[in-house]
């Protein structure tokens, strides 16, 4: 097979190797052919044992693993970051404004940009800042966190918000400018997402969790009208569409109707209950060091957040609670507890030692983003520095008997499980020494937390499993944080059918 055969649903994949725990289980060294039936994988023999048949694509001695799930991602918000200015790079409020003085306007008449990180800068977010280098034209500068928006006049009176001296919007405000940004004309957004999908695709993903502050299930069934067949999709709701959830009858695990291929799935209900450590709002038992009296905040009520738990869970639908510092953690777990619902803590970026057992207790997953510890280390080793909880900790959820499940939160970070994995494994993205060294995990951890349902799921390469696949051009056990970040894939497959490479 070639690139063009795209879509191609296959028969076999001819001499790969297995690169996962898998091959130990299936007692099986060396080059292997795997069969395909049906979208699972039939069998697998040592290469030339079995006769092929059908498509078959020449794995070349490619090392294949289990298809990659980022499991938690912002769709539209990741897709539509390609259009607007990138300010990752950005080292000052002064340099950030400037480079939107230079960025494109877009068709509805606003400049965005977004990426930024003001807890690295020296100096502050302005208005007064933004509206000398900006003028009339509305500006939006959205925090890499997404949980505050810097905006000049014009987009203040724009957006009818009352105007801010410093010009930023924080959590629920920021999170509406969001929402408001987001909701592009569905072609063009459907464009974009289907762009990011193949982007994804050369990375070796077969699915994620689409984590959109929006009506979900609306936009992936036109999706799906429009042909959409890239990955798989789990979709979350938001407290705000709850009633209209379960009037419909909406349930975790239900298949969307005219969906042959059947990939895209009702999700979670997401709920988010503090904020961040770069807007200094996430919920810590002890006050940030440059603002002692602040202990964040936690934006959900406890009872509030159990009522919520308790009609979600009577819908059938689970559970991804936002928890990122260590008093939401421990307030998330306290509701599930109460409740007895079932899902996943969001970030857990802070957790108290005595909470680490209470996940595998619960059976509460932690959904983890690996490469935040990496892009945090500097602002957690300042802001955190008199904080007793475990800071980013996987290796210590893991060894408490944690589900961990990885995935990006992008736009905050790219979307690329590798960049997941490679930080899981090894801690550093640059030339200095691991970040917290103790908290790595090894590879094969990494690579299953980086598959469907991460280290508690079912995803392998085994006769009977599903035929969501990816064939990597290195060993993955050989390479180093670089080559992992930079791991070179071949082919990607969803239930056989090939979505990128062959």
């Amino acid at each position: 097979m070639t690139a063009s055969d795209v879509g191609a649903h296959l028969d076999a994949i001819r001499a790969v190797r297995i690169a996962t725990a898998d091959r130990r289980l299936l007692a099986v060294d060396g080059p292997v052919d795997v069969l395909l039936e049906e979208g699972r994988i039939a069998d697998i023999a040592p290469t030339g044992a079995l006769p092929l048949r059908g498509e078959v694509l020449d794995g070349d001695g490619a090392w294949i693993v289990p298809g990659l799930w980022d499991h938690h991602v912002h769709t539209v918000q990741w897709a539509l970051a390609a259009q607007r200015e990138d300010l990752a790079g950005t080292a000052s409020a002064v340099e950030a404004a400037a480079r939107m003085s230079l960025a494109s306007v877009l068709g509805d008449g606003r400049r965005v940009g977004s990426g930024f990180r003001d807890v690295r800068w020296a100096d502050r977010p302005a208005l007064a800042l933004l509206d000398e280098h900006t003028g009339e034209i509305p500006t939006y500068l959205i925090n890499a966190d997404v949980h505050s928006v810097w905006l000049n006049t014009a987009a203040f009176r724009r957006e009818g918000f009352p105007v801010a001296a410093d010009g930023m919007l924080r959590e629920e405000d920021a999170f509406e400018i969001s929402r408001r940004l987001n909701a592009a004309d569905p072609v063009v957004a459907d464009e974009a997402v289907a762009a990011a999908a193949r982007r994804a695709a050369s990375r070796g993903v077969v699915g994620l969790v689409d984590f959109d502050m929006a009506w979900n299930a609306g936009a992936w069934a036109r999706r799906l009208a429009r042909g959409f067949d890239m990955h798989r999709v789990e979709f979350a709701v938001y407290p705000h569409d709850l009633d209209r959830a379960i009037a419909e009858g909406l349930h975790t695990g239900q298949a969307m109707d005219q969906d042959p291929l059947g990939l895209v799935h009702a999700g979670p209900l997401k709920i988010i209950s503090d904020g961040s450590l770069g807007t200094r709002t996430a919920a810590c038992s002890q006050g940030y060091a440059d603002d002692p009296h602040n202990h964040g905040v936690l934006t959900v009520p406890p009872a509030e957040l159990q009522e919520l738990l308790l009609r979600a869970t009577g819908a059938g639908l689970e559970i991804a609670l936002h928890a990122i510092g260590d008093l939401a953690v421990t307030a998330a777990l306290d509701a599930f507890a109460a409740t007895g619902a079932q899902g996943t803590i969001e970030h857990a970026q802070l957790v108290r030692h005595g909470d680490l057992a209470r996940f595998g207790r619960l059976g509460v997953a932690a959904s983890v983003q690996p490469q935040h510890a990496l892009d945090d280390r500097d602002a957690a080793d300042a802001l955190w520095a008199g904080q007793t909880a475990i800071g980013y900790p996987l290796a210590s959820l893991h060894r408490a008997g944690a589900t961990l499940r990885f995935g990006s939160d992008a736009p905050v970070a790219a979307l690329d499980p590798w960049h997941a994995i490679s930080a899981a494994v090894f801690r550093t993205d640059d030339d200095r020494a691991p970040w917290h060294p103790e908290e790595r995990v090894d590879l094969q951890t990494a690579l299953a937390a980086s598959a469907r349902g991460g280290t508690g799921g079912d995803a392998g390469i085994r006769p009977g499993a599903a035929a969501d696949l990816a064939l990597l051009g290195a060993d993955p056990a050989t390479a180093d944080a670089h080559g992992l970040r930079t791991m070179p894939v071949a082919a990607t497959l969803v239930g056989g059918r090939v979505t990128h490479g062959g």
